[in-house]
């Protein structure tokens, strides 16, 4: 039997305030150093691995994580939520988003449907649409072929799809899988939009409206934005807008739209990447083969996150090295740091992915929690941020743990040789010095060169970076984000919020104001 308990109430954490941090600086110097990166690594789906060697931890720390692991039953946690149970209790509505790429436990019936049924028949759907696309069997009132798919979304709509289109660009203009260049609209600044819609021909796009209510006001605004530019182009819209909604929304069976492919509630729009809010927009632009691909990766990972052994279980050893830093450490935030310029805007989906999930000052049942959860979240692609803030990492008053992603290859394997090594190489001898260089530090006389060092990192790494590998990145923090939000006993499936926010902006052009807001309005011509 399942119980929900807060973090400072059990034993095993008592344990793990005990546990003193490894001395970076020593553990990771000369052969022990070398020793210690070859046993710290923990292989993952599509040929990646999880490497914490550069982690302030050891055997004792492994040894408490594995019995807290037990002790907040994370791994039964996450068995009663893939078989369907109300793990969401603020909405109080099941989580279903791991159904999207594979069938971990039993099956998952609600209203009615058999759930992992329901999102194949989706992507089914998805496929069927997006290979007549690309064969000119469905295409604009002229006949011609469609070039362009402009997906109009926010949030979880916009910033999962938009950093996995970006991640695969480039892959699938080498592998020949590229099929239509892919845009995003997102914000409701009018300025978005229009820049958009500047740079496309309108008359050879298809727009991919997401809203699972199909009342989301920046996406509904932005609807009509682009509207307004077909009819001015003299086109019919309803030939040039799909949507991705759920079956009860206003947007369902509308004729205003050439196709509707459905989702539902069970999953949140930061974990969507791989239902029709990905699938839509990723399976226009490179194929609905590619998309299967980046599917089996996450599925991939997915069975990893199921083991018990936190040593067999990146996500799970991952969440609770966070845990460490965060409640023990004392460590606030965490840097994302891929070494790849296909994933420039994955750590803007991070932030998203882990804040809006695990910023929570109260445990799932509403009540008032007395220790730190979520961290703040940021990061660049390297080498860009070393020239960036890497400064305030290095030798800042605040100790930031670090995230790195890097890969052997690049993804357009196209390089050249300047100082007798190649750019790749170069890429790569930067995650691998930063990674020392934190840890170790250098010692110097002068303060302002001095580098303490004692700076904990671990590095995701691979091969190259393919569909399958993106489906299984995606997968390790999605599911690294549910095992910190098991451990802290919060709801990482609703986002109460944002709700206000969009309350307050409604009563702004309602003129339904007074005191701050109608001053504010008043500042703001509104």
């Amino acid at each position: 039997m399942i119980t929900w308990k807060n973090l400072d109430t059990v034993s095993a954490y008592q344990e793990l305030l005990k546990v003193a941090p490894v001395n970076l600086t020593e553990a990771m110097a000369g052969e022990g150093g070398a020793e210690r990166v070859k046993k710290y690594s923990v292989p993952m789906a599509a040929g990646l691995a999880f490497n914490y060697a550069a982690k302030q931890v050891d055997g004792k720390a492994l040894e408490t994580f594995a019995r807290l692991a037990e002790e907040m039953q994370l791994a039964e946690k996450f068995e009663a939520l893939y078989n369907g149970e109300v793990i969401n209790t603020g909405e109080k509505r099941m989580v279903l988003h791991h159904l999207t790429r594979g069938q971990l436990g039993e099956a998952v019936v609600a209203d009615g449907v058999d759930k992992r049924g329901f999102y194949v028949e989706q992507q089914r759907k998805i496929a069927e649409l997006a290979n007549k696309v690309h064969s000119g069997e469905i295409t604009n009132a002229a006949g011609e072929k469609f070039t362009t798919v402009v997906q109009i979304g926010i949030g979880g709509s916009d910033l999962g799809p938009r950093a996995m289109y970006l991640a695969l660009e480039n892959w699938a203009r080498v592998n020949g899988t590229f099929k239509m260049e892919a845009r995003f609209i997102s914000n409701v600044d009018p300025d978005d939009a229009a820049a958009v819609l500047n740079t496309i021909d309108v008359e050879r796009s298809l727009f991919v409206l997401v809203s699972k209510s199909g009342t989301t006001l920046e996406t509904l605004t932005n609807e009509s934005f682009v509207k307004d530019a077909l009819k001015n182009a003299g086109l019919d819209a309803s030939r040039h807008m799909i949507a991705v909604t759920s079956e009860t929304s206003p947007l369902a069976k509308s004729d205003d739209y050439l196709a509707a492919f459905f989702m539902d509630d069970y999953i949140g729009g930061r974990f969507s990447s791989t239902s029709g809010v990905g699938g839509a927009v990723l399976s226009l632009a490179f194929g609905p083969e590619v998309f299967a691909q980046f599917l089996e990766g996450a599925a991939e990972e997915d069975k990893l996150a199921c083991n018990r052994d936190i040593l067999a279980n990146p996500a799970m050893l991952d969440a609770l090295i966070g845990v460490y830093e965060r409640n023990v450490l004392g460590y606030q935030n965490t840097a994302v740091l891929p070494y790849s310029q296909a994933l420039s805007r994955f750590p803007a989906h991070l932030q998203q992915l882990d804040m809006e999930s695990n910023g929570k000052s109260v445990n799932r049942f509403g009540e008032p929690v007395e220790y730190s959860t979520g961290p703040v979240i940021f990061g660049e692609p390297g080498t860009n941020g070393q020239h960036s803030f890497y400064q305030l990492l290095h030798q800042g008053t605040d100790i930031i743990p670090l995230q790195f992603v890097g890969f052997r290859k690049n993804q357009m394997e196209r390089d050249v040789v300047i100082q007798d090594s190649t750019s790749q190489q170069k890429l790569c001898a930067n995650v691998a010095a930063q990674i020392v260089a934190f840890a170790c530090g250098k010692a110097d006389e002068n303060r302002n060169k001095n580098f303490a060092g004692g700076r904990p990192s671990s590095i995701i790494a691979g091969e190259q970076l393919t569909p399958q590998a993106l489906g299984a990145l995606l997968s390790h923090f999605e599911n690294k984000v549910m095992y910190q939000g098991f451990v802290w006993n919060i709801n990482s499936f609703d986002q109460e919020g944002v709700q206000l926010g969009k309350v307050l902006a409604k009563k702004v052009l309602a003129h339904d104001t007074d005191g701050a807001l109608k001053a504010y309005s008043d500042l703001l011509d509104i």
